[in-house]
């Protein structure tokens, strides 16, 4: 739901990300090339390999020239599949973070036999700001489906905060280049499902 700011409510307010919300963005940027360096390697050795073997006018040059190539096209394609989110969230951090008071709507709807779930920012006269799809129903909402609330989120990235609580859609901190990563999440994911249950519904 790509929209300008004319298009916006007058009910919305801007706010630019600041400094830590950035500086989280590229270390995850940062971890993920560090993960993509390495197909990246391997896609220019299988570039050059071909151009060395014609240089040492070995016969077999022409016949896995397209081998090489191939397997280069696959190596490069597995680097910037890798890329390609980190990318967009850092582009991302160019536009402005929404900020609206109004309400926060989850929604259940079920398709081809699967329960789906999405969660929604609705501005002061409930007109839809922007939606995204959940894993699961959050069970500290119980069977509540909207409320209102001050919220701040992106486009793209989704509800960041509610009431002034972080949703953990984007961390407070993340190690640099995502080295111990998996034990942070699990701890940011503990201490959020304390303060659900300690939050007044």
């Amino acid at each position: 739901m790509r929209r300008t700011k004319r298009e916006w409510s007058q009910s919305v307010a801007f706010r630019p990300w600041t400094r830590k919300e950035r500086r989280v963005v590229m270390r995850g940027f940062f971890g993920r090339f560090s993960i993509a360096v390495e197909p990246i390697v391997i896609a220019c050795f299988f570039s050059l390999l071909p151009i060395g073997l014609l240089l040492r006018r070995q016969e077999t040059a022409l016949l896995l020239a397209p081998i090489f190539g191939c397997a280069a096209l696959a190596f490069l394609a597995y680097a910037v599949v890798l890329m390609l989110p980190s990318a967009r969230a850092v582009i991302e951090t160019f536009a402005p973070i929404l900020v609206v008071d109004g309400y926060v709507r989850y929604t259940r709807s079920e398709r081809n036999g699967e329960l789906r779930y999405a969660v929604a920012v609705l501005d002061s006269e409930r007109n839809v700001l922007g939606e995204w799809p959940l894993r699961e129903w959050p069970a500290a909402i119980g069977e509540r489906e909207i409320w209102p609330a001050l919220v701040e989120f992106s486009q793209y990235g989704g509800i960041h905060r509610i009431d002034g609580y972080a949703t953990g859609v984007l961390p407070a901190d993340i190690p640099a280049l995502g080295i111990g990563v998996a034990l942070a999440a699990a701890a940011r994911s503990s201490r959020l499902r304390r303060e659900e249950n300690d939050r007044p519904v």
